[in-house]
């Protein structure tokens, strides 16, 4: 379906891992794929708002607050709307099992796919012994972080001077790193086990800004990704059929998932 014709229709749409707040945000690439994508039901499975980075230093220009307005606009329409907090917009996590304004805040949501799947979200952070026992540590790795982000941007900027893909430095120094490598498996295995623990067929998650789509034995495991490197998000099909899809830019999705990847273009 083009762009011309009308959105995408969906069942469900999982985003997580936004980051508004912060300079690493690709806030104008989600307000695309929102305008494309439209669902019945949207979970946002937490840091999408980086409180951490926010009561450091403000950062909040006008297409962040645009993302916030185009999602309470499908609210208003008639989207149901759950929210799992994250690490970073752990403030949320008091006013566990209120609704405000349309929007429902849950610590661990249960959804049952089209296809009478069932599958336990969570945002996953509980799972990362750094953000739970050492909070200073977690707090000097999200500065390293951002600075990777910042040689992201001007690599990317290079990149495109000379019509080359984007490449992300941080996401191949994470796939570099040993330990960054031991922990995403470690953390998978133990998200994995959280939902065999539910009783689950599917477990979808965020926090380690790293996309997955992966049998794990009896499990599949679904990471939404983010929106500072990856650019990416869970959707489920009328059918309960899920897809990975990689907004690349604003006239390009990549769908990744249990068929072969497959492009879509909109039009111009």
């Amino acid at each position: 379906m083009t762009a011309g014709s009308g959105s995408i229709q969906v069942r469900t749409l999982f985003i997580s891992d936004v980051h508004l707040g912060t300079r690493g945000c690709q806030a104008d690439a989600l307000i695309d794929f929102i305008r494309v994508y439209d669902a019945q039901t949207i979970y946002l499975v937490g840091d999408i708002i980086d409180g951490w980075r926010l009561r450091a230093v403000w950062h909040w220009p006008q297409a962040h607050n645009d993302v916030v307005q185009k999602i309470l606009r499908k609210v208003r329409k008639g989207t149901r709307l759950v929210y799992v907090p994250g690490n970073h917009d752990e403030f949320l996590r008091d006013y566990a099992g209120s609704t405000f304004g349309g929007i429902e805040i849950v610590e661990e949501a249960i959804h049952e796919t089209a296809d009478g799947r069932r599958m336990l979200i969570l945002h996953g952070d509980k799972f990362d012994t750094i953000v739970r026992n050492v909070r200073w540590l977690a707090l000097l790795g999200d500065w390293a972080y951002d600075a990777a982000i910042w040689i992201n941007r001007w690599i990317a900027r290079i990149r495109r001077a000379f019509d080359l893909p984007y490449w992300s430095f941080s996401a191949w120094s994470k796939q570099k790193v040993k330990r960054a490598v031991n922990f995403i498996s470690a953390f998978e295995q133990a998200v994995a086990m959280e939902g065999r623990k539910h009783e689950a067929d599917i477990v979808l998650c965020g926090h380690i800004h790293r996309p997955a789509y992966q049998q794990m034995g009896d499990i599949l495991y679904v990471n939404t990704g983010d929106w500072v490197e990856s650019n990416s998000a869970v959707v489920e099909h009328p059918d309960g059929r899920l897809e990975l899809v990689y907004w690349t830019d604003s006239s390009k999705a990549v769908l990744a998932g249990p068929a072969q990847a497959t492009r879509w273009r909109p039009a111009a």
